[in-house]
């Protein structure tokens, strides 16, 4: 059994619309987690990931009242694949937006707010094919409905060659669905990334386009980042545009442990889709273990 988390904490000066700008601390998914697993012979191993998220500024929990409410799942896995059963987040939001927000692994208040996450985490099974071909995976998952909420699915694919990183996503709930795909290039000492989404019915009735594009340069220990996102008009909403930008540099201290800090803002189109105009500078420290 393995004991592992993160601490990322930043301090952040933060104005929301026409609002006096405050001051801040913010938690950064901050989690504490435990995972192990087991050879049963013959190619079988069963496995288990329970994470509990955080608030390392008050050491409360963060998003739900469940203690392992960020990830609670036990797995097989063989030759054959790996079959899920838990809560645990959509593999379609990794496959596409978590990957091209690497200034700040799509967290905090510089996290992408425009992003259609469609789909229920918890009571959910899925299954994660081998590699029969070399750098692909696929994932496929259903999530059990309630009395207020209807069944969702989740198909995702990832593929590596070499320099070049791409994946695609697809969620549907109910009437809500997003289609996104994303590509990665590194080059040397500079990594580019983009996504392009199509979702419908999730921020409003009708369908929406929403584009991301981002760009890293490392220098010995030094990262620059960029990060700009477009969401087109929502359905037959009026002024539902918007964007987002973040300037981010990050100073990796060892692998383990950083300091960082960027400047994000959102845009917000006068429906108000988003929340409102928001911005923020901010530094922060992240430590894994």
């Amino acid at each position: 059994m393995t004991l592992y988390g993160r601490l990322n904490v930043t301090a952040e000066r933060e104005k929301v619309g026409s609002e006096k700008a405050v001051y801040a601390l913010e938690d950064n998914s901050s989690r504490l987690g435990l995972k192990g697993e087991e050879d049963l012979g013959g190619g079988l191993k069963a496995g288990f990931i329970l994470e509990h998220g955080f608030d390392p500024t008050t050491g409360t929990a963060t998003a739900t009242a469940s203690f392992w409410g960020r990830q609670s799942e036990a797995y097989l896995s063989s030759k054959f694949g790996m079959v899920r059963i838990g809560n645990f987040g959509s593999e379609a939001q990794l496959a596409v937006a978590d990957w091209v927000s690497m200034h700040n692994h799509d967290t905090g208040t510089s996290y992408d707010k425009l992003n259609a996450y469609v789909g229920a985490n918890t009571n959910k099974v899925a299954y994660r094919t081998p590699g029969f071909v070399k750098g692909l995976t696929v994932e496929g998952s259903v999530a059990e409905g309630s009395a207020t909420e209807k069944r969702s699915y989740d198909l995702a694919a990832n593929y590596e060659l070499g320099a070049i990183k791409l994946g695609a996503g697809y969620s549907k709930q109910g009437e809500k669905k997003e289609l996104g795909v994303r590509a990665i290039y590194e080059m040397g000492a500079y990594t580019f990334g983009a996504y392009v989404q199509r979702d419908a019915n999730v921020f409003a009735a009708g369908n929406r386009n929403n584009l991301r594009l981002a760009a890293m340069y490392t220098l010995g220990a030094s990262e620059f980042h960029v990060n700009v996102g477009v969401a087109g008009k929502a359905g037959d909403v009026a002024s539902s545009k918007a964007t987002q930008a973040t300037l981010g540099y990050n100073y990796n201290l060892s692998k383990r442990t950083k300091v960082y800090g960027f400047y994000t803002r959102v845009n917000d189109g006068a429906a108000k889709l988003y929340g409102d105009d928001f911005s923020s500078l901010a530094v922060g420290v992240r430590h894994n273990f």
